[in-house]
């Protein structure tokens, strides 16, 4: 963890994503200038040094250090990483794992990021599997779901280290001093559900956590507890589902108004910030891969330079807090309740 008179170093992979290596160095370039950082960017270091050169970066503490790879779109991640140790998302992940960077950001695949994580930095003891997880909306901005996009077969251990991983998230970007948890289900009455939800159940019951039972569907936008857990199978359908919502939404009612005139001069312009406002893309601490022994930041592989620089100044906040850390702290207490 940097100390307070220290720059935070964030190591970035200057090849992934759609629009890499160009909008990632443009991206990082931005987050230099705007924050307290030392930024280190991975790739073949001729394309990357090309990019580089279109700005003026005297003044800033950018660095480069060489790849002889990248993982291409095609290719398997998980197996891509295995074969290719000296890739960008590699050598940028080994770059924390050595301390020569306290962060990892890449628009890379999930699954390369992912298995580059465990394969190099490991998970912290008492996680099972790493997970990701965010806000889905401005609706119900005080509401994370766990897991959205890593583990679709899951045991109810997995479940009780997403609900531990969700409290830990909530306290530290959130504020939330004492969230509240619950088990997404199809009831709300105790023995409802698959044979994971029912089982899941009487773990989260005596984790010590603030654990308040089932939560059906309708409850996510309500906010009906602070973390809601589920595999990655539901939880990556709902984020799709909420992702997409707002085109949808948007584009229905802007055919709608246009046959009522007078209402769509008066609206001209304002429903798509309207529908647009309900998404929450930038959410604080989204992106973060939890349960991983290191701070990595996964972010969307069509990310443009502003993104790559939000997302950038996020991994920052995540070094400050020392989220790993707190992290180990909370699984410690857990552990006088149940066996992990």
């Amino acid at each position: 963890m940097a100390t307070a008179n220290q720059r935070v170093r964030i190591a970035i992979d200057a090849m992934g994503g759609d629009y890499a290596p160009s909008e990632i160095v443009k991206g990082a370039i931005e987050a230099a200038e705007k924050s307290n950082i030392e930024v280190t960017l991975v790739g073949p270091t001729n394309i990357v040094e090309s990019e580089l050169a279109k700005y003026n970066i005297s003044h800033l503490p950018i660095r480069c250090v060489n790849a002889d790879d990248f993982i291409k779109e095609e290719e398997h991640p998980a197996l891509a990483v295995r074969r290719q140790p000296n890739s960008s998302i590699a050598v940028a992940t080994k770059l924390v794992k050595a301390r020569e960077a306290d962060a990892l950001v890449a628009a890379t695949s999930t699954g390369a990021v992912v298995t580059s994580a465990i394969q190099y930095l490991g998970m912290v003891d008492g996680i099972h599997r790493p997970v990701l997880g965010g806000v889905l909306s401005n609706i119900a901005p005080n509401t994370i779901i766990m897991d959205l996009g890593v583990n679709v077969d899951c045991k109810p251990e997995h479940l009780v280290n997403f609900a531990i991983i969700g409290s830990v998230y909530a306290r530290m970007f959130l504020n939330i001093a004492n969230p509240t948890v619950g088990l997404l289900n199809i009831g709300k009455e105790e023995g409802k559900g698959n044979q994971l939800a029912r089982e899941t159940y009487p773990l989260l019951q005596k984790s010590g956590l603030n654990f308040i039972g089932n939560v059906e569907g309708s409850g996510i936008l309500t906010g009906q507890a602070n973390v809601i857990v589920c595999d990655a199978f539901v939880g990556n359908a709902i984020f799709k589902f909420s992702e997409s919502g707002a085109e949808i939404v948007g584009k229905y009612f802007k055919n709608k108004v246009k046959r009522y005139p007078i209402i769509s001069r008066l609206l001209k312009g304002r429903v798509k910030g309207l529908i647009e406002s309900l998404s929450l893309p930038d959410s604080v601490g989204g992106g973060l891969i939890w349960g991983v022994d290191g701070i990595v930041l996964k972010i969307h592989g069509h990310s443009r330079a502003p993104d790559v620089a939000i997302k950038v100044a996020q991994a920052k906040m995540a070094v400050e807090r020392d989220v790993v850390s707190y992290l180990k702290l909370e699984l410690a207490k857990i552990k006088k309740h149940i066996n992990l």
